[in-house]
């Protein structure tokens, strides 16, 4: 395995030796701590009828008052655990003792946690900083999560989140970094930089966990956990393309999906786990399979039963159990009678063992009594990089007769139930937060803004309060509405089939529009949202995401102008729910959607996206000229200038894009090859530089060979996927 020394390889191997059969599945066996007490109804089904509405949070938090936790120590002390799911420093070392100090060959358990937008300080989700188009913001908030929870015992990360996500209505949608495989893959890049790369102290870095491997974010409908179905070179150029960038950075660990695909279960799909992963990639380390993953294959209709399940599995490359204890239950019988063979066993133990060693888990297994106190309270540097972070994920949508920025003496009249709750900012799959260190919209409005005055009204949940409406009616010179979703309604399991604003909320602006103040609509959603209605008729749209710890302060100072909105978006936002999924890098069809009839278009909506990928405005204004594309060896010469012709000093996000005009398949209009941050002073202007490598201008067919072909390309350069200048230029490969 890369980064382990050869003393390091010898002791995997001298460990391999000396254990039993039993003890190699147990390395291949995670477990959470199991719920116990006095339930009428299996844990899991608790947990569904609270979500369902069954029990209310009150009633499931009764009943879990009585309920103790199992820690499976006695099977830790067996060398049956591989791995937990904690998170509390003191119950790791607690844990940790047992498994090094007690159990036959002292091998540490590695403790895992889904850590997908930051630990403590928690950053903005993924959708939304990967709109930041900066891939050292990335590196550096993924680096303050490794040394957060590793303060914490947790060395290995769930995350980074790399599907690809074209339809909106798919809730996990903000987990990822959006829709395009190239903007996708410098984020994966970066994440594993920052998890990984800071081998300063083995407190300083985690291992990564790519997920979820792979094609999970073309779930058909949108809908969670559905079946996959693609061509292989859609699969290749696309889907895969982030996480082979991610193996190339280094990733230690993979996290296979849960749909199938074309057919196939992830978690028991050979093709995926063994031919293209480790074998045609080269990836070291281990696969882990999602949460109750193995034991669904029987629910898929792959599988038998749980022996079915496992013998699939372990045989397709999945090294690890997350939950199901399938292979510590039937393994062993699996190798007796010859379905699986102990070199299956081996390799999957050998992986395992050699990311503990690269953490240094043998070495250093306890958490220290100074790193559990280090994030008592959180340093300013993080809480800054919080901020710095959100700052840079805001998008500015819409800015009618320049209403944006806000004088800070501005009377703002505060509307929507969202502008007063910590738990609303923190975004799904936020895990290790405290309220104290959560800065509310509100907050950051008093403590920008000069007169602030709060008014309710309405959200995504309940009624309107007309007296909340007439009071911010008297009082505001303008109305700065918080509007979106409930965290609950993105996230995994959050599908919506309507992504327009949910409840009362269009009802609710349409009443603030009437009492002819300027509105001001600032989001707080997961996922684009199909905005036609607000576009129309609101003045000022910012979508803000859930960005984290420091989403109040964040959105205050990019409303006063103290920051300059940067942020781009991620992934297309359409004008109605019926276009999804809608996405820039579309093939064309021989007859392109146009007002023609007889095109590629609906009827009853626009046949392109509301906002397109990369856009975003600023409270400057950029113009490009002399786009030039000249051939250089290997690469393309490509330059652009932009001018900051405004007033205002501002950092703009340079894209680049590329069109293969005429191949032996149909290519995407468009799709982005590169892209540069610039700042620029009011006034100034930058001549941006952007080499293309040649090896990068081809794509893979359906047989998976890889073509680059001659013929006429368009280059594109400019702010956002649809206004950019355009060069052609015809190559011989």
């Amino acid at each position: 395995m890369k980064g382990l020394t050869e003393e390091q390889k010898k002791k995997v191997e001298d460990l391999l030796s000396q254990m039993t059969l039993e003890e190699k599945i147990g390395q291949m066996n995670q477990e959470s701590p199991s719920i116990v007490g006095g339930f009428d109804v299996p844990f899991e089904e608790l947990i569904e009828m609270m979500t369902d509405g069954r029990i209310s949070k009150e009633e499931f938090g009764q009943i879990m008052s009585n309920a103790t936790q199992d820690f499976h120590e006695e099977d830790i002390k067996k060398g049956l655990v591989g791995s937990l799911m904690v998170q509390d420093p003191v119950k790791v070392n607690e844990l940790q003792k047992i498994a090094v100090e007690e159990s036959r060959l002292g091998i540490p358990l590695i403790f895992g946690l889904d850590v997908i937008h930051g630990f403590r300080s928690v950053y903005p989700i993924a959708i939304a900083e990967a709109g930041t188009f900066d891939t050292d913001l990335m590196e550096r908030t993924a680096r303050m999560a490794a040394k957060e929870s590793r303060a914490a015992g947790v060395a290995w990360h769930f995350a980074p989140m790399l599907d690809v996500a074209r339809d909106a209505r798919w809730g996990r949608v903000s987990e990822g970094p959006g829709e395009d495989p190239c903007l996708g893959s410098q984020f994966a890049r970066a994440k594993i930089r920052g998890l990984q790369n800071d081998h300063s102290a083995t407190e300083n870095y985690v291992a990564a966990c790519l997920k979820h491997y792979v094609g999970y974010g073309a779930c058909e409908s949108g809908r969670d956990y559905n079946t996959v179905s693609m061509a292989m070179h859609v699969f290749y150029n696309n889907y895969l393309k982030p996480f082979q960038a991610a193996v190339d950075e280094g990733a230690q660990t993979v996290m296979a999906a849960f749909n199938d695909l074309n057919g196939v279960p992830c978690t028991v799909n050979r093709f995926l786990l063994r031919d293209i992963l480790k074998d045609s990639m080269g990836f070291p380390g281990f696969v882990v399979s999602d949460a109750n993953a193995i034991r669904e294959c029987v629910v898929h209709g792959i599988a038998e039963d749980h022996m079915d399940a496992g013998v699939q599995a372990v045989n397709a490359g999945m090294d690890m159990d997350m939950g199901t204890e399938i292979y510590v239950k039937n393994l062993k019988t699996a190798v007796e009678n010859g379905t699986v063979s102990m070199d299956v066993i081996d390799e999957a133990v050998r992986r395992i063992l050699s990311v503990k060693m690269w953490l240094g888990l043998f070495d250093h297994p306890y958490v220290t009594e100074e790193a559990m106190k280090r994030y008592e309270t959180l340093p300013k540097e993080h809480t800054d990089l919080a901020r710095e972070a959100a700052e840079k994920s805001i998008v500015l949508l819409k800015n009618e007769d320049g209403l944006l920025p806000l004088k800070k003496d501005t009377k703002i009249a505060l509307v929507g139930a969202l502008a007063d709750n910590r738990e609303e900012i923190i975004g799904a799959w936020a895990m290790s937060w405290q309220e104290k260190d959560c800065v509310t919209i509100l907050e950051g409005m008093k403590s920008t803004f000069e007169n602030v005055k709060y008014f309710p009204c309405g959200g995504p949940e309940g009624d309107i309060d007309m007296n909340d409406i007439l009071k911010a009616e008297d009082y505001g010179d303008v109305i700065v509405a918080v509007m979106g979703e409930l965290v609950s309604m993105s996230g995994e399991a959050s599908s919506r089939s309507n992504i327009t604003l949910p409840g009362r909320q269009k009802e609710l602006i349409e009443m603030l529009m009437h009492t002819g103040k300027p509105v001001i609509l600032v989001l707080m959603n997961g996922r684009p949202l199909a905005l036609e209605w607000e576009n129309n008729y609101v003045p000022v749209i910012v979508e803000a995401w859930h960005l984290g710890i420091q989403m109040g302060n964040a959105v205050a100072r990019v409303l006063s102008g103290d920051v300059n909105p940067e942020g781009r978006l991620s992934s297309s936002f359409p004008a109605v729910t019926g276009q999804c999924p809608v996405y820039y890098n579309h093939p064309n069809t021989g007859r392109p959607a146009s007002r023609s009839k007889f095109t590629s278009r609906y009827l009853d909506a626009p046949f392109d996206s509301l906002y397109p990928f990369g856009y975003g405005l600023s409270y400057t204004t950029y113009t490009y000229s002399d786009l030039t594309v000249k051939e250089e060896g290997d690469a393309l010469d490509i330059s652009v200038k932009v001018t900051n012709a405004g007033d205002r000093d501002g950092r703009e996000t340079v894209q680049f894009y590329m069109q293969d005009v005429a191949a032996s398949l149909v290519r995407p209009v468009k799709e982005l090859k590169g892209f540069e941050k610039v700042s620029l002073a009011a006034g100034e202007t930058k001549e941006i530089r952007f080499s293309l490598k040649k090896a990068d201008m081809g794509f893979y067919d359906n047989e998976r060979n890889y073509h680059l072909e001659d013929g006429l390309f368009r280059i594109y350069a400019g702010g956002s996927s649809r206004d950019c200048l355009m060069q052609e230029i015809r190559l011989s490969f």
